[in-house]
């Protein structure tokens, strides 16, 4: 029996993203959180001050490795490396 691996990484140039949201609402399986960070209560605020994100997360748990954040994203700074692969288990 095999089972699928997802060997695959998100990467995110986040001095190019303007928070703009367009990866998080494509994103099939809810895999990507965008907030900024409130500076006296370290806090998430999930809204977009001056127009800039601060945080990106990419939940790698629930990353399916679809690559519709990657199209979704008009000022291409979001790479999908590596891919799934077949990995054989135990019986």
């Amino acid at each position: 029996m095999y089972v699928m691996c997802m060997a695959f990484s998100v990467h995110v140039n986040m001095e190019r993203c303007t928070g703009c949201g367009n990866c998080v609402i494509a994103c099939p399986v809810d895999a990507l959180e965008l907030y900024t960070v409130d500076p006296a209560t370290k806090e998430k605020i999930y809204a977009v001050k001056n127009g800039k994100s601060i945080h990106l997360d990419v939940k790698a748990e629930l990353c399916a490795g679809c690559g519709v954040c990657v199209n979704a994203c008009p000022y291409d700074v979001i790479r999908l490396s590596g891919k799934g692969m077949f990995v054989p288990t135990e019986a």
